[in-house]
């Protein structure tokens, strides 16, 4: 069917649907919001630009999330971003239950759906969704390593000049302040990026790699959308189109890394069944400890979860 749903039809769920539209990767994509209006108007005007798209693309709108049927990907956007007075338990638990609910709907009505996950923080509600839908790993995905690694692209592309559609990316860990950008495994054409920069310049990458959002807030005052839109319909057509793509994204590890049991940034192969494969690579000492700090500051956040009962009485 290629159908796709969208909880959360605001700026990066409404990109996702508007670079899938223009792509022509879908036969069929629902957007639904819990304000009004908002999915209809916006699947109203994708569908418009749609008419110049490659290939035909319905967009249609649901008014309720439990509307959704049938869906082979849902993405999932929604959430509530911290506020003035906000505790971190208070963010988590507060995304985590919105979680639950939409969550419920869709195990009801597209209990075959691959899951993408956006909302934040990602790695955290990445890990709920898996321990509510009781899924096989393969199925939840976290959206992180796909943006994370295109603003790392970006930032190579700006020192060298050099077209960044030749250039690798890698980046795990969490979606977060201990993301960790991996540019010394990146080749740019056939060439590694240590041999075309220095250490600093590598450095320096990281560092800008690390902050690419809060860039954009600087300048807009709010996070961006097209980037992230455009790296959950990359994820979307590898899915659709068994392309064996290698992103990184967050994923449930099982032994690999060291670690069980939590939802981490890592590259995995996307095919039609989702992630198909995760691929453990060899990390250097410095590297893993930071892996460490990333995964220590995910389970801190579970932890709150657990404190507060929240995976008792699941679906």
């Amino acid at each position: 069917m290629r159908k796709v749903g969208i909880i959360g039809a605001g700026a990066v769920g409404a990109s996702a649907a508007y670079a899938l539209a223009l792509m022509g990767t879908c036969k069929e994509i629902v957007l639904f919001d819990v304000a009004p209006g908002v999915a209809q108007g916006k699947s109203i005007d994708i569908a418009q630009a749609a008419y110049y798209a490659p290939q035909d693309t319905l967009v249609t709108h649901a008014q309720k999330s439990s509307d959704m049927k049938n869906c082979d990907i849902v993405i999932i956007t929604a959430g509530v971003p911290r506020k003035p007075g906000m505790t971190r338990a208070d963010l988590l638990m507060i995304n985590a239950n919105i979680m639950k609910s939409v969550v419920g709907d869709i195990v009801q009505n597209s209990p075959k759906a691959i899951i993408i996950c956006v909302s934040n923080p990602l790695d955290v509600m990445s890990y709920a969704i898996h321990k509510i839908t009781g899924w096989n790993r393969n199925r939840i995905i976290g959206m992180a390593g796909a943006l994370d690694g295109s603003r790392m692209a970006y930032q190579i592309s700006k020192l060298t000049g050099i077209s960044a559609k030749q250039t690798g990316s890698l980046v795990i860990g969490d979606h977060g302040e201990n993301m960790i950008p991996l540019p010394s495994k990146v080749n740019v054409g056939n060439i590694p990026l240590s041999e075309l920069i220095s250490k600093k310049d590598m450095e320096g990458i990281i560092e800008r790699t690390r902050f690419g959002g809060a860039e954009i807030v600087k300048h807009l005052g709010t996070s961006g959308y097209y980037g992230p839109g455009r790296a959950i319909a990359h994820m979307v057509e590898a899915i659709l189109n068994d392309t064996q793509t290698i992103v990184s994204s967050s994923a449930l590890l099982e032994g690999e890394y060291g670690y069980k049991d939590v939802s981490v940034g890592v590259p995995v192969i996307l095919g039609k069944n989702g992630i198909e494969k995760v691929i453990e690579l060899e990390l250097d000492d410095e590297t893993k400890e930071k892996f460490k700090i990333s995964v220590d500051s995910i389970q801190s956040s579970i932890e709150i979860l657990n404190e507060n009962n929240f995976f008792k009485g699941e679906l």
